[in-house]
Parts: structure tokens; sequence; C-alpha cells
């Protein structure tokens, strides 16, 4: 885990950050750079997509959106 690998800098941030923003960080991070909520929601353990598009602060239309623009 980065906070096993970086003690020092975890320590360095103090209580502004923890283990959830570092949680919420890199399913941000994830969606950003595929644009699968699919594989943030199974990363984050969320049974509903809709629990991962609300935790992430995705507005629900930019996701239709990238959807319909996306060919299978």
């Amino acid at each position: 885990m980065l906070i096993h690998q970086h003690p020092a800098v975890c320590s360095a941030c103090g209580e502004d950050y923890g283990t959830h923003s570092l949680r919420r960080t890199k399913a941000s991070i994830i969606y950003k750079q595929t644009g699968n909520l699919h594989a943030v929601q199974i990363v984050l353990g969320h049974r509903k997509i809709e629990s991962t598009v609300r935790y992430l602060g995705v507005d629900i239309e930019d996701v239709l959106a990238f959807s319909e623009g996306t060919e299978v």
C-alpha cells in the first residue's frame, strides 16, 4: 500500500489525509483514466452503480453522454 511505502509523507500530511482520502483519490484516478464506472464500482466494492456515481461526485448525465458516445 501507498501508506506503507511512504510513511514519512503520510505523517507529514497530518489529519487532512487518511485512508479514505486515498481510496477516493484512487477511484477518481481510475475513472478519469478509463471512464469505466463499472471498474471503479468493482474496486470500491459497491453493489449499486448509483453508489459509485454518488461517491465520485459524477453527474449522471455526463456519464450517460460518455456512454452514448462510446461505440462498441
